[in-house]
């Protein structure tokens, strides 16, 4: 008797989302509470608790919502054969135009288009609502309509660009591939991921903002002066303007080797305006390369991606599998999508693990900014950016644990505060 793959997936999909949502109803509920938590109460003001209070409340209701109806799409996208339904429907229409539906590839593509029409429609009408109701209610949407389509308009041109040539290797390496085949389709993945980790910040993320270089003065001549000190590669300081989008802000690192770039928001710079405090907040993330975070992260998703890979060699002709979600034929993009699903019980595991790496990291990066003297700074910096975020003040242990990458701001507070009295 063959495996039920497909039942067992939505069984499971079904069983997570039940999970999941028992999860968001615990954090709702505390992000409805009425006070802040001891430790912040006289750090926080009232008024911007009650902000970010009602902001949180209004995410969690849409989210309530949005994955309500995810899940049952997808649900019945599974049970009810669309995507068997689909890959024939987007051969059918090559035939029509006179392609020829054995080539694989084309067909793929065909799919793919068909899937990212299908997307595009049942997306949007969550993207506006979040963009132009939640995000504009709470003061932190900046975008005009029109930017926010010539945005839509720039990734699906991109995706466009860039999709098929992709595609068209994944499927070539797997039909060649062979017994070393997890090897091949890793190795192509890792020389792709660097190709893309060079290429997006110089190419790809000046289509949508705009980075200039910070200028002289205070606040880049004492991040200058922290970066040597540590010996970090510093080549360029830029300033995005985040602010022509949203209100929320961030700072971020990249490149390679001695190419090191830092990356600031214009609203980070906007929000802390003591600059000791921005310095906190790049301390923090030097702290992050200082530690090698950035290189054990790398690596554990370069294994878990050689393992997945490993993982689906084993199923790829498993005639079971594509019949279970009624399919006759065994294209490699669909096995692909297939294999994705029936992995996802191990996928939730491995997501929830690499929070609780992610944690750990955050608070040592935490404790190294702190070793360089810029405890009040960064606890300035940390609860500035908690206020300006209206980020839940309030949460429930069991959902940051399961979902958080970063700890909570009481949590980091409290690491920091421990750590000056292990000082002391």
């Amino acid at each position: 008797m063959a495996f039920p793959y497909m039942e067992a997936v939505v069984g499971f999909m079904v069983v997570m989302y039940i999970f999941e949502s028992y999860l968001d109803l615990r954090q709702h509920k505390a992000i409805k509470l009425p006070t802040l938590p001891k430790s912040l109460q006289g750090v926080v003001s009232n008024e911007k608790f009650e902000k970010s209070r009602a902001y949180s409340i209004d995410k969690s209701n849409f989210h309530f919502v949005h994955e309500a109806v995810s899940t049952l799409i997808n649900t019945l996208i599974l049970y009810c054969g669309v995507l068997p339904w689909l890959w024939t429907k987007s051969g059918e229409f090559l035939v029509s135009y006179g392609f020829n539906v054995e080539n694989e590839i084309i067909h793929s593509y065909a799919f793919l288009g068909a899937v990212m029409i299908y997307s595009l429609i049942t997306d949007l009408p969550f993207s506006l609502y979040s963009t132009f109701v939640i995000e504009a209610r709470h003061g932190f949407n900046k975008q005009t309509l029109a930017l926010f389509f010539k945005d839509q308009l720039k990734s699906i041109l991109l995706s466009v660009v860039i999709g098929p040539p992709i595609v068209a290797a994944i499927i070539y390496i797997v039909q060649i591939g062979g017994p070393y085949l997890a090897i091949y389709l890793w190795s192509f993945m890792f020389v792709l991921s660097l190709v893309m980790m060079t290429v997006y910040p110089i190419l790809i993320a000046p289509l949508f903002n705009k980075f200039t270089p910070l200028p002289d003065g205070e606040l880049r001549t004492n991040i200058e002066t922290l970066a040597s000190s540590l010996n970090f590669p510093l080549k360029k300081l830029f300033v995005v303007d985040g602010s022509t989008r949203s209100s929320h802000s961030n700072a971020y690192m990249y490149g390679f080797f001695k190419n090191k770039r830092i990356v600031l928001y214009d609203t980070l710079i906007q929000q802390c305006k003591d600059e000791e405090e921005v310095v906190a907040v790049i301390a923090h993330e030097l702290g992050h390369w200082k530690l090698n975070h950035t290189t054990y992260s790398f690596i554990a998703v370069q294994i878990l991606t050689l393992l997945q890979f490993g993982g689906y060699t084993l199923v790829k002709n498993s005639k079971d599998l594509f019949q279970s979600f009624g399919f006759d034929t065994q294209p490699v993009l669909i096995g692909l999508i297939l294999f994705q699903h029936t992995v996802i019980p191990v996928q939730s595991l491995v997501s929830f693990g690499l929070n609780l790496v992610s944690r750990a990291f955050e608070f040592q990066a935490d404790a190294f900014a702190k070793k360089l003297g810029y405890t009040t700074a960064l606890r300035g910096g940390l609860i500035k950016l908690q206020e300006e975020n209206l980020s839940a003040m309030n949460t429930d242990p069991w959902y940051s644990a399961y979902h958080y990458s970063h700890p909570p701001l009481v949590e980091r507070l409290a690491a920091l505060d421990e750590t000056d009295k292990k000082d002391k």
